[in-house]
């Protein structure tokens, strides 16, 4: 597993470097700021799982900068605080910051800090990852998203329309069972099938566009007399 990847903002140089230090000790990836703008722009640059702002700083404060950071990010973001910034640790809160720290702390209770909360981000991950996969459908190097409406061959896009789509997604719902011209007619118009060529046509154009060689077809099979399946890879 790669390891986490952390982003200090500080203008308190001697809290920066300490910090920076227990963190790397911890085998994480330390990025270091001074403010928030330098924040921002290493978030442009680096992948980041989670943040430490420090609230007040030149330049950029850490409010801003989580504000301005919500708009893209949701990973966790700790705030760092003097006692006397309880209205500004609050606004820290409200904003978006998933936790604070109060100056001065001792370095194992951030440690816990950061290890709890990225053991629930990672959690969150995993099941976005989850949810994500849910709607798509994989044959070998044919990957259909049915959220997204996109269709791709070993990575290229492939662009379909609206009715293949939708009858290669219902092969590739099932792969290996074999679907008569009249049953996907029926479970892709939705009424009773009538003319059923039309569908040897669009099963035509869709080999067209996945195929290498249509007329030696990897996915898209004939089951003469029967109908038409997605072979199982």
């Amino acid at each position: 597993m790669k390891p986490y990847h952390i982003l200090v903002v500080e203008d308190d140089r001697e809290i920066l470097d300490g910090v920076g230090i227990y963190l790397k000790n911890q085998g994480y990836v330390v990025y270091k700021a001074s403010n928030g703008r330098e924040g921002l722009a290493i978030l442009e640059k680096v992948e980041i799982h989670l943040a430490i702002v420090d609230i007040m700083m030149p330049v950029m404060d850490g409010i801003t900068m989580t504000l301005k950071l919500r708009e893209k990010f949701d990973f966790p973001v700790i705030m760092l605080s003097a006692k006397s910034e309880e209205i500004d640790k609050v606004t820290g809160l409200n904003i978006g910051a998933d936790d604070y720290v109060t100056k001065p702390f001792a370095p194992m209770e951030l440690l816990a800090r950061v290890n709890s909360h990225l053991r629930r981000y990672a959690r969150y991950l995993k099941m976005a990852g989850r949810q994500n996969r849910e709607h798509v459908y994989a044959i070998g190097g044919l990957e259909l998203n049915e959220e997204t409406k996109e269709v791709s061959v070993d990575g290229e896009p492939v662009t379909l329309t609206p009715l293949e789509f939708k009858i290669l997604a219902l092969l590739m719902k099932s792969p290996g069972r074999v679907f008569s011209a009249e049953e996907i007619y029926e479970r892709v118009w939705n009424e009773k099938a009538i003319a059923t060529e039309t569908i040897m046509v669009h099963i035509r154009h869709i080999r067209a566009k996945i195929e290498v060689d249509p007329k030696n077809p990897k996915y898209v099979k004939v089951v003469w007399g029967v109908g038409y399946k997605i072979e199982k890879q």
